[in-house]
């Protein structure tokens, strides 16, 4: 078995890449992470350096993973620095790290990707040898620490079963219950709540606001430049950046793409005001991105939530992933889930430490999770999905 570390994507076939990868998921799909790469959003400079670790059983490629060595913690949405103030305050480097993730996307789905002919044997087998190897890199590099972000429950499982510290995380979640309709979806509302979604969808009617859903070829190259220009706009409000990703990285996944991109454009007057820029596959919709000229009231739920639910099941999409944090979506049909990542320290003392911390951290969402769900919206709790 050889493990081998590429700088670029390019540096192997796309049709390698997504017989490993043999899912519509988009966040890990070649084009996707090349687009990242391509347009420059992911670079030494952006503290993104491309680091992917392909896994060989002779000359037979077996196993890959998505892999980036950080010089910061910026663009990941599972929070370290705590742990990073930590390191600095006893004299020692938490940077450069390894990080398993999509860069800039907090949504869960496969990091690790094995052929179709290895078997559960072998995947522990694979995953023994990726952890040691990875210590190993780590060493050469002078990093800390390896993470592995938004993985699925069973692979973090087994990532837990190499010594990678499990840690908990909380997002929110629309669940499709085969609704057959908006109005369906709100009958299984309390009365309070149903009367709240509709007075806040009233109230961006009042304001003269219209709301069209776009996909393929109605995506023009001017609604992304329009897009964009409102990202950055939001952006430079929120935190004073321009925001993780460029123009060049919007306009390759419109063409790369196409057939995964969901927009939402909000109009008044006939002019564009917001828009919402989704991702989809089979059974899953990915709200991921938003930008506004500017603020009207409860544009943003509308044209971030409620239109993605009723997509969802106009479509017969089960589950609508509407982006990082947000406890507020709770009061308006989403649930509350459990999130997953681990971490490989190598230094013994933090690794003890942060075992420990993750530790007390999951006993607390333990306890937030069962309290934000008993406080639903819905009717009956039996609405929950895991």
């Amino acid at each position: 078995m050889i493990i081998r570390f590429l700088d670029k994507i390019t540096d192997i076939k796309s049709t390698q890449w997504e017989q490993l990868f043999n899912t519509h998921y988009p966040f890990t799909r070649y084009e996707f992470l090349a687009a990242l790469e391509s347009s420059q959003c992911v670079t030494t400079k952006t503290g993104w350096r491309a680091h992917h670790a392909l896994v060989f059983e002779a000359e037979t490629l077996i196993a890959a993973v998505p892999l980036y060595l950080k010089t910061h913690s910026y663009g990941e949405y599972v929070f370290d620095w705590s742990w990073a103030n930590a390191y600095q305050q006893h004299g020692l480097a938490y940077y450069p790290k390894l990080v398993c993730a999509i860069p800039f996307t907090p949504s869960t789905g496969p990091r690790l990707a094995f052929s179709s002919s290895v078997t559960a044997e072998q995947e522990e087998l694979i995953i023994r040898s990726l952890t040691t190897t990875i210590q190993e890199r780590l060493t050469t590099l002078n990093g800390s620490s390896a993470h592995l972000l938004f993985p699925h429950e069973n692979l973090s499982e087994q990532f837990s079963s190499q010594h990678w510290i499990r840690r908990l995380g909380i997002q929110y979640h629309w669940h499709n219950h085969n609704y057959q309709s908006f109005d369906d979806f709100l009958s299984q509302l309390k009365s309070r709540k149903r009367k709240m979604i509709l007075k806040e969808r009233e109230f961006v009617k009042q304001q003269g606001i219209t709301l069209s859903t776009l996909e393929r070829e109605q995506i023009s190259d001017q609604l992304i430049r329009r897009f964009y220009s409102y990202y950055q706009q939001t952006y430079l409000k929120r935190n004073g950046s321009e925001g993780y990703l460029n123009l060049d990285f919007f306009h390759t996944v419109q063409h790369e793409l196409a057939e995964q991109l969901v927009m939402v454009v909000a109009k008044k007057d006939d002019a564009v005001i917001a828009i919402a820029l989704c991702f989809k596959d089979d059974e899953h919709l990915y709200g991921r991105y938003w930008g506004c000229h500017q603020e009207y009231d409860f544009l943003h739920f509308e044209t971030c939530y409620y239109q993605g639910i009723e997509y969802c099941i106009r479509h017969g999409l089960k589950k609508f992933d509407a982006g990082a944090q947000g406890e507020h979506k709770l009061a308006r049909g989403f649930t509350a889930q459990k999130t997953f990542s681990n971490h490989l320290i190598l230094n013994e003392d933090f690794n003890h430490a942060i075992e420990n911390f993750t530790r007390v951290e999951e006993k607390e969402l333990e306890r937030y999770l069962k309290k934000a769900n008993a406080g639903s919206p819905f009717k009956t709790t039996a609405i929950f999905d895991d």
